[in-house]
C-alpha cells in the first residue's frame, strides 16, 4: 500500500519516523516548522498539500488532530470507492482512527497495522466492525501452520457456542508478529490481526491463568488470555484458554454501551 505520512509537529515528525522505516511505499511529509525528521519532504501549507497527494496514494496517515484532517481533506472527497483510506493518529501515538473509507479503501486495517506497529488503540467505528464484540486471542509454537491454528479457533468458538461471524478480532502478542502461520490464519479467516505489547502483557492488572511454560519460552505470563483481554474495551473471559496441537486459544467478550 502507497502511504503518504503527514505532520505538523515534531511530536508528530518522531512517530512518522516509527512508522516510515516500516513501510517501503511510503513518504513522509512534514510542516516547514518542524525540526525533527529533516530527510523528509516539506510542505508550508496542509490544505495545498493534501489535494496534490489524495489520488497518488493509497492511503494518508496524519498524525495531527481529527479536525484538522477533516478538513483538510474535505474539499477533496469523491466516492468511498475511490477515496484513499485515511487514518488519524494523535501526537501522543495512543489512537489510530480509522476515518475515511474504512472497508473499500482498507482505512480499517491501516488503522489497525498502525496501532500494531505503534501500540496504539485502534478506533473502528464501521456498524459491522463495532457491533461485533468477540476477540479471539491465540499463542503458539513456533512455526505451527496456519490449517492448525484455524481449527483450533473453530473449536474454540464451537465450544463457546459462538460464531466466526461475532469475531471482531484475532489477538495474540508482539511477540508474533513475524508468525507467518497466524498471520495467514487470520487472512484466511477475515479477521484483522490485532498485536499486544508484552509490556502491557507484563504489567496488567487483568486476572489471567499464567503459564510456566510460556515465561519460560517467551518471558511472558501467558498470551492468549490475555491478548483476548486487552486487544478491546470492557472485556472478560467466555472461554478460558484451551489447547490444541502447539495452539492455545481463549475467547473474550467486550461490553457495549448498545449492546447491553
Amino acid at each position: 500500500m502507497k502511504i503518504a505520512i503527514i505532520t505538523l509537529s515534531n511530536e508528530g515528525a518522531r512517530i512518522a519516523a516509527r512508522l516510515w522505516a516500516q513501510w517501503a511505499e511510503s513518504q513522509a511529509f512534514v510542516h516547514v516548522s518542524v525540526a525533527e525528521l529533516p530527510q523528509a519532504l516539506r510542505f508550508p501549507r496542509v490544505m495545498e498539500l493534501v489535494p496534490e497527494l489524495f489520488h497518488r496514494y493509497e492511503g494518508l496517515v496524519f498524525i495531527a488532530p481529527t479536525g484538522l484532517a477533516v478538513r483538510a481533506v474535505a474539499p477533496c472527497l469523491a466516492d468511498k470507492t475511490t477515496d484513499p483510506a485515511v487514518v488519524v493518529v494523535d501526537v501522543g501515538g495512543r489512537w489510530a482512527v480509522s476515518l475515511l473509507s474504512g472497508h473499500e479503501g482498507g482505512a480499517n486495517q491501516l488503522a489497525l497495522d498502525v496501532a500494531n506497529l505503534l501500540d496504539a488503540e485502534p478506533v473502528l467505528t464501521t456498524t459491522t466492525e463495532a457491533a461485533k464484540t468477540l476477540i479471539v486471542g491465540v499463542g503458539c509454537r513456533r512455526g505451527v501452520p496456519a490449517v492448525r491454528i484455524m481449527a483450533a479457533v473453530r473449536e474454540a468458538l464451537a465450544l463457546a457456542g459462538c460464531d466466526l461471524a461475532q469475531v471482531r478480532l484475532l489477538a495474540s502478542a508482539d511477540i508474533k508478529a513475524d508468525e507467518t502461520g497466524l498471520i495467514e490464519a487470520a487472512r484466511e479467516l477475515g479477521l484483522p490481526l490485532r498485536l499486544v505489547s508484552s509490556e502491557e502483557i507484563s504489567t496488567t492488572a487483568y486476572a489471567f491463568a499464567h503459564s510456566q511454560f510460556v515465561q519460560e519460552k517467551v518471558d511472558l505470563p501467558a498470551v492468549a488470555e490475555p491478548a483476548a483481554l486487552l486487544a478491546g474495551r470492557r472485556t472478560r473471559l467466555i472461554l478460558p484458554k484451551r489447547a490444541w496441537d502447539g495452539v492455545t486459544v481463549a475467547i473474550a467478550r467486550e461490553s457495549c454501551a448498545s449492546l447491553g
